[in-house]
């Protein structure tokens, strides 16, 4: 999705969940972005949980989200990831 529509968006209705968890994350709602994160078990809800612990600065725990996403911890900004997901789902 382009970031900025999503960015956008009135509101999650209708989202997919990891996009809805990305939408939260963009209004400063962290609980609520991680909490759709958690509800999910697949490779795009475990990417998204680990932009979140590195957000969050649990980068550990974040790493452990990476492998379960099949990918590694970028080295770009927190905004070029978060644009990086969206684009990608």
């Amino acid at each position: 999705m382009d970031p900025a529509a999503l960015a956008a968006a009135p509101d999650a209705e209708g989202l997919p969940p990891p996009l809805a968890a990305l939408w939260h994350d963009a209004r400063g709602d962290w609980a609520r972005a991680h909490e759709i994160a958690q509800s999910m078990d697949t490779a795009d809800g475990a990417w998204v949980h680990a932009y979140l612990h590195r957000k969050e600065g649990d980068l550990p725990n974040a790493d452990y989200w990476y492998r379960r996403a099949g990918r590694r911890r970028p080295a770009g900004t927190l905004p070029e990831e978060w644009a990086e997901i969206a684009r990608a789902l």
